[in-house]
């Protein structure tokens, strides 16, 4: 199971990385939990992480838009990163989610066919109105996507295991498996959570609170100390 740490600027990525993360996934966490990082700070990134370690980058949480979020994956490709993540936040159906993920996965393979695309769905899916985690799975083997991932659309101090049972978790994941997707499982995961996280045989865990002094993802910073632990406590 490879550790995704969500740094929001170069500071953190550099304690990320000497934490021991395998990838580190550039966010904004001021447009949500899955904002969108300026190309700068992720060209910054990009120039420090080392061999052996992955980078990440998501492009929001999208609308259904598929013509505009092909050019910004276009755009987050060109930043040579390894994965680009796309947030099904404003999409209603599995239509719509297969037509935005289509286009995202043309786009970004087009810049280079080795860019794994993340498709991303949400635990709490019913407080924000987006499609549930069988549709997220449905519209990504539509659309080849190469990665599913549950996340939380809203950080209220709640996590996704308020959302999702462990049988609905399990079901998602062998679902994913089944039809040859990468699975990630984020969502304000505790340290408490992982060994859970981890005996469901998902192929990423992605955290940035647990990664942040007092666990807080908005005025805590990401610190190697706490990316150790989360190393420790995944092996």
């Amino acid at each position: 199971m490879k550790l995704l740490i969500s740094p929001q600027n170069v500071r953190e990525a550099i304690e990320a990385i000497a934490g021991g993360a395998d990838i580190v996934d550039v966010k904004n966490p001021k447009e949500g939990s899955l904002g969108a990082n300026f190309p700068w700070v992720i060209k910054e990134v990009r120039q420090l992480v080392p061999e052996g370690v992955e980078l990440s980058c998501t492009v929001g949480e999208v609308p259904s838009l598929p013509g505009s979020m092909a050019l910004a994956a276009y755009g987050a490709a060109s930043l040579n990163v390894d994965y680009v993540k796309v947030g099904l936040n404003g999409v209603q159906s599995v239509k719509e989610a297969s037509c935005l993920l289509e286009s995202v996965v043309r786009a970004v393979k087009l810049f280079d066919c080795r860019i794994k695309v993340v498709a991303v769905g949400y635990g709490d899916c019913l407080r924000v109105g987006s499609i549930v985690p069988v549709f997220v799975v449905e519209s990504a083997v539509v659309a080849k996507v190469d990665v599913v991932m549950l996340d939380t659309a809203i950080k209220d101090g709640k996590g996704l295991f308020d959302f999702q049972t462990f049988q609905e978790l399990e079901g998602f994941v062998d679902s994913a498996h089944s039809n040859g997707l990468g699975v990630a499982l984020a969502g304000s995961l505790k340290m408490q959570d992982l060994s859970v996280v981890k005996s469901l045989g998902v192929d990423f865990v992605g955290l940035r609170g647990a990664a942040c002094q007092n666990n807080d993802r908005n005025t805590g910073s990401i610190t190697r100390e706490r990316v150790r632990e989360i190393v420790e406590r995944i092996m």
